[in-house]
């Protein structure tokens, strides 16, 4: 398991067919920020954000999505409400239009005011998950993992079991992201971890990284082929 270094981007990014790069962005922003990012976003996006019944869940929101545009704009080279985008069968955003020519991919994820932003070249998947102590892991891992992998989490002492169980969540969600299938699949997936070892996916045409975004978070990114360069930015 990493625990990246998350560094300032450099002004001039450039994202070459084997770089991978994964941004870090902290939701609860200043209202002054906030008005600026909901400015950004698109009328279908403005509607969306007006449905959630809580105001956090609002502003999360409109950061989550204003801090997309604003990552993407900086390497395609446009003002972020110029973006468009498109939706898959299961909801996930991909570029529209013209943009989707760049040859550029992306992924999100967020948990309790913190997100991550996975940009490359290639099909790509981001999970980020806050451990929750109250979670009945061994019940979750009874129903969704594969059986190796319930009996690595039963087998544990209850203070790593939460762990190990999160870390097996991150990166089959990083993973069934990165292909476009859905959490119905999450028992078809097998992932290789121990405790001490990172983990790793069967397939070898796929890489799989764990990220430690901050304490108490546990990520993960999965990239179709191996051998890439991963940097990690915090915006």
């Amino acid at each position: 398991m990493t625990n990246d270094q998350w560094l300032k981007a450099p002004t001039d990014l450039t994202l070459s067919r084997d770089d991978v790069h994964v941004w870090r962005v902290e939701l609860s922003l200043p209202q002054s920020q906030l008005q600026k990012l909901a400015e950004t976003l698109s009328s279908d996006e403005q509607v969306r954000a007006n449905r959630f019944h809580f105001e956090q869940h609002r502003q999360h929101f409109i950061a989550g999505r204003g801090m997309l545009r604003t990552i993407l704009g900086r390497y395609l080279g446009v003002e972020p409400q110029a973006l468009q985008f498109e939706y898959e069968a299961r909801g996930k955003p991909i570029l529209a239009d013209t943009f989707a020519k760049s040859g550029l991919s992306f992924n999100l994820s967020h948990s309790q005011g913190l997100a991550l932003y996975g940009v490359c070249r290639r099909p790509i998947g981001v999970d980020l998950e806050c451990i929750r102590e109250n979670t009945d892991v061994e019940a979750l891992a009874k129903r969704f993992f594969t059986e190796r992998e319930y009996e690595v989490v039963r087998s544990l002492p209850p203070n790593q079991q939460q762990q190990v169980f999160f870390r097996y969540w991150t990166c089959k969600e990083a993973y069934l992201k990165a292909t476009g299938a859905g959490l119905s699949q999450l028992e078809q997936v097998e992932i290789l971890l121990t405790p001490t070892q990172p983990a790793r996916l069967q397939s070898e045409e796929w890489s799989l990284t764990e990220l430690i975004p901050a304490n108490n978070y546990l990520g993960a990114v999965a990239v179709a082929d191996q051998n890439l360069h991963l940097q990690c930015w915090q915006f």
